[in-house]
């Protein structure tokens, strides 16, 4: 079945018909059109390679069911969010296992969510145990790597663990990595307070990302050398950062970027409170926190101790675009093409001829992006 999808290019500016037909691309002709000012933006479906939860669905409250993983898939196709990783965070063993399991059980009740959901980002348990970088990460449940248990895990999720945060703080943590290499797991380096040389020997292992860059971290750190300097530095590493407006200033965002070039992505890094309305909250592993109307999340006893991200990919795209660090083209492409070709999907070759027919339809009103459609394989999985 053939569908055209008219709208404004977002890369070229110009008025667009994309023909879709089977799922994929096959054509992309200019349009001539004298009312463009009508027309939304067209452009690549976003990938969050790091989210927690949305509107109150939780990847790390257990037990869930199958049906919140398809629920929140749903939800995140209206942010515009057509490829994602449920990240399950620190926890038991019992229940890390318990979580990865029910994603996939998610995946195989439901198509379009096993299409939507890229694999799953495991974020600890194998972290720094130290306040800061550890981060909120429960310090009971923080350990070495230890591969048959990613073995165990990866066992239970059949396959689909496919991003493994952790600190090369650990001894064997290089072994370890090779060993997730091997066997097609992306290795990032976040929650640490890895010296310069061990993260030298993890990238030479085979790490290649950088978890939230920026955060995670101790408040204070020397001048240099520390594991920040030696992450941006190193060009074998990819950046992951949060856009937020809260976790990280706009200068180490603009640093960030101009060192990091087309290695430079955004992640959400949403938890599950993100998209619910400003309020107190009492959470499993923060405690009692307060979600203001700017979007900002902190804890209740401390506005300065951020307790999450709640925002999502979109917000972080304006914020860039709001602020004049870079333009609505390469603030998309961070959290749309650049995720894509760091996985290897095929979604890399963002709106193009032959490419499968991830699509979103927005526009920008009052510094905003308000999501229109959003289209999975050339399935409108959401409209307004």
């Amino acid at each position: 079945m053939k569908n055209q999808i008219v709208g404004i290019h977002y890369a070229t500016k110009k008025p667009t018909v994309i023909e879709v037909e089977d799922g994929f691309i096959t054509d992309i002709q200019p349009l001539d059109d004298d009312t463009l000012e009508t027309l939304p933006y067209i452009a690549p479906g976003l990938v969050d390679l790091q989210i927690n939860g949305f509107r109150g669905f939780d990847f790390n409250s257990l037990p869930f069911s199958e049906q919140l993983v398809i629920d929140v898939t749903k939800e995140l196709w209206k942010e515009g969010i057509t490829t994602y990783y449920p990240t399950v965070i620190t926890n038991s063993d019992d229940a890390i296992e318990e979580a990865v399991r029910t994603i996939v059980r998610a995946c195989e009740k439901d198509p379009l969510t096993c299409e939507t959901i890229g694999g799953i980002h495991i974020e600890g348990p194998f972290i720094s145990p130290e306040d800061g970088p550890r981060g909120a990460h429960g310090k009971e449940y923080v350990k070495a790597p230890d591969w048959d248990l990613m073995q165990k895990w990866q066992n239970a999720a059949k396959g689909k663990i496919k991003i493994v945060t952790l600190s090369p703080e650990w001894e064997g943590s290089a072994s370890f990595i090779e060993k997730c290499v091997e066997n097609d797991i992306i290795i990032s380096i976040g929650h640490t307070a890895a010296n310069s040389e061990q993260i030298s020997e993890a990238v030479r292992a085979g790490a290649k990302m950088s978890t939230h860059i920026g955060n995670g971290a101790h408040l204070m750190l020397p001048r240099h050398p520390n594991y920040l300097w030696e992450q941006l530095a190193d060009d074998h590493l990819w950046a992951c950062l949060i856009a937020d407006g809260f976790h990280l200033p706009l200068s180490f965002l603009k640093v960030a970027m101009k060192v990091k070039e087309s290695q430079a992505m955004l992640v959400s890094d949403a938890v599950y409170l993100s998209g619910l309305e400003p309020g107190e909250y009492d959470t499993h592993i923060g405690g009692k926190v307060v979600l203001t109307p700017e979007g900002k999340l902190h804890t209740k006893d401390n506005s300065n101790i951020l307790a999450g991200s709640a925002q999502m990919l979109i917000h972080g795209i304006a914020h860039l675009v709001n602020n004049q660090v870079t333009t609505i083209q390469e603030a998309w492409e961070m959290a749309s093409v650049r995720p894509s070709v760091f996985m290897g999907h095929t979604t890399q070759q963002g709106l193009s001829i032959g490419a499968p027919a991830d699509i979103v339809l927005f526009k920008q009103p009052e510094n905003t992006i308000n999501v229109l459609q959003s289209y999975k394989s050339g399935c409108l999985v959401y409209s307004v």
